[in-house]
C-alpha cells in the first residue's frame, strides 16, 4: 500500500525521482512501520524485503521519520535545520566532503538515548542522523553526561574533546576520544583534566584550536563555565597539557569559541541560562584580541576578563520570533563562496521540551555579515524566515 501511494505521488509530481524515495517509510510515523521503534533502535528499517540504514533517516518537527534526499541543492532554507535536538553543537567538514555535526547526549523522540549523536549533511541545511559517537559512555568518571563535544580533524584523525558532568557537579572534567572516521566510533583516551587537577571550577565546554605553523605551531584547549574562561597549551600528542593555564574571560561566560580571521582572534561566549525551556535566557556575546591569550575587548574597548562583563551583543532570543536561548555555537563554517555561517542551538517556544523533560534544542544556522571588522547576524536574532542556502560545491 505504501509503495502504491508513493508511486502515485511521484507520478503526480509530488516527489523528485530518486531511488531512496521509493521506500515505503517516507513520511510514515514509526508506529505505522512494521517493526516500529525496535527497528529504529536497531539501526535498520526493513519492510517488504527492503532495508534502509537508519543513517538515511531524520526526525522532522512532528516526530516523524523521513528519508533524507541528499541529491538536491536547495536554494533556500528555513530554521531549524535539524530536529528534535542537537544541543551544544560542533560542526566540521570532513575529508569525505560531508559536513558532520556532534551534540550533547540526550534522549530523542525516537525513544533512544543518544550518547553524542552524529548527523551529517552535504549542504549544511539538510541533515541526517548517522550514529552515536560512543557505544558505551567513557568510564573514567563514575557519573555524569557527555556534554558539549568539540571535534577537530587533526593529525589525520578526528579528535573529540568532551565534558563529563552532572548539574551541580563539584568535579566535572574534560576527556578526549579519537576516531579514524568522522562518523565514529570514537575510542576514548581518558581524562585530560578535571576541575580539581586543573584548579578551575566547573571545567566543562572544551574548545580546541591550532594556530601557527612549523616551529610556531601551537595547540590550545579553552574551557570554562561561569567561573572564568581559561586556556592552556597542549603537548604534541594532544592528550596532555604544557605549562600553566591562563585566563581570558570572567564569570559571565561558558562555551567559549575563538575564530581567527585576518590577524585577529574573535571570542564568542554564551551567557545566561541555557536550559529552562521557553524561559531560557541564553545569548552570545563577542570580543576581539590581537593575541590568542588576550586581552579580549568588546566594541567599547572594555575587557571581558573582569567578572560580569558580557562582551558586545551578537545573538539573543526573542519569544515573539519563536526562538529563545540561542547559544553554544559550533566552529564557524565558511562556504565555498567565502561566506561565514554560524551554527548553534536554540529553543522553539512552542515546543521547548523533549519527551523526557529535557530542554529541546534544535540546530539552527545563520549567515554572518562582517561590518567594520565585527561579525553580525541580521537583527541579532535567530533567523525565522526563508534564507538563501550556503554555497556548497558538491
Amino acid at each position: 500500500m505504501f509503495k502504491k501511494t508513493l508511486i502515485l505521488l511521484i507520478c503526480l509530481g509530488f516527489f523528485p525521482f530518486h531511488p531512496a524515495l521509493f521506500h515505503p517509510v517516507y513520511g510514515i510515523k514509526p508506529a505505522e512501520i512494521e517493526g516500529d521503534m525496535a527497528a529504529f533502535a536497531s539501526g535498520k528499517v526493513a519492510e517488504n524485503e527492503i532495508t534502509v540504514s537508519k543513517s538515511a533517516i531524520f526526525l522532522n518537527k512532528n516526530g516523524v521519520f523521513e528519508l533524507q534526499d541528499t541529491t538536491t541543492k536547495p536554494a533556500t532554507y528555513k530554521n531549524p535545520v535539524f530536529e528534535p535536538d542537537l544541543a551544544d553543537p560542533t560542526v566540521i567538514r570532513a575529508s569525505d566532503g560531508w559536513f558532520y555535526a556532534y551534540g550533547t547526549e540526550n534522549t530523542w523522540n525516537d525513544g533512544v538515548h543518544h550518547i553524542v549523536p552524529i548527523i551529517k549533511s552535504q549542504n549544511l541545511v539538510q541533515w541526517q542522523f548517522v550514529a552515536d559517537a560512543f557505544a558505551t559512555r567513557p568510564h573514567w568518571k563514575s557519573e555524569g553526561g557527555i556534554w558539549a563535544p568539540d571535534v577537530t580533524y587533526v593529525n589525520g584523525k578526528y579528535y573529540m574533546y568532551y565534558s563529563i558532568s552532572t548539574w551541580g557537579d563539584n568535579n566535572p572534567g574534560i576527556g578526549l576520544a579519537i576516531s579514524e572516521q568522522p562518523n565514529g566510533p570514537f575510542t576514548d583516551q581518558g581524562k585530560v583534566f578535571d576541575s580539581q587537577t586543573i584548579g578551575v571550577q566547573n571545567s566543562i565546554d572544551p574548545f580546541f584550536i591550532r594556530i601557527g605553523s612549523g616551529r610556531n605551531l601551537k595547540n590550545y584547549l579553552f574551557w570554562g563555565s561561569f567561573h572564568g574562561i581559561y586556556g592552556i597549551e597542549l603537548a604534541a600528542n594532544l592528550k596532555s597539557t604544557l605549562g600553566n593555564k591562563f585566563k581570558i574571560a570572567g564569570n559571565a561566560f561558558e562555551a567559549a569559541y575563538i575564530f581567527e580571521k585576518e590577524g585577529k582572534f574573535y571570542f564568542f561566549g554564551s551567557t545566561g541560562s541555557c536550559c529552562e525551556g521557553a524561559d531560557s535566557k541564553y545569548k552570545v556575546g563577542i570580543a576581539v584580541a590581537t593575541d590568542i591569550k588576550g586581552p579580549y575587548l568588546d566594541k567599547n574597548a572594555v575587557s571581558i576578563i573582569n567578572d560580569g562583563q558580557t562582551g558586545s551583543a551578537f545573538l539573543d532570543g526573542d519569544s515573539s520570533t519563536g526562538w529563545v536561548g540561542p547559544g553554544h555555537n559550533s566552529k564557524i563554517v565558511t562556504d565555498d563562496a567565502g561566506n561565514d555561517y554560524f551554527l548553534y542551538h536554540a529553543i522553539d517556544v512552542s515546543n521547548p521540551y523533549l519527551p523526557g523533560g529535557a530542554t529541546r534544542r534544535p540546530l539552527l544556522i545563520d549567515k554572518i555579515n562582517w561590518v567594520n571588522g565585527w561579525p553580525e547576524i541580521t537583527d541579532g536574532l535567530p533567523g525565522n524566515s526563508v534564507q538563501i542556502s550556503p554555497k556548497i560545491n558538491l
